[in-house]
């Protein structure tokens, strides 16, 4: 099975378009798109895509910690 392409991933991950992965990577609005169907990132924006999917992932994480403990503040008043 061959791997999902890094920019459909980031995209599809945090819910933005190309274009708009194109503005916060800081590249013309197309690279995106290009990177996405003809030719390979460079590894710089390969790296910078992890770390923006590993920093969604990691505030997920917090957010449910904070509502396991929002939960358990709760059940100590009752």
């Amino acid at each position: 099975m061959e791997k999902e392409n890094i920019v459909k991933q980031t995209c599809k991950e945090l819910g933005i378009t190309q274009k708009e992965l194109s503005e916060i990577l800081g590249v013309a609005p197309n690279t995106a798109t290009q990177w996405a169907t003809q030719i390979e990132p460079p590894q710089i924006a390969i790296n910078f895509m992890q770390l923006l999917l590993k920093h969604k992932k990691q505030e997920e994480q917090l957010n449910n910690f904070k509502k396991a403990f929002d939960l358990i503040d709760e059940a100590r008043k009752h």
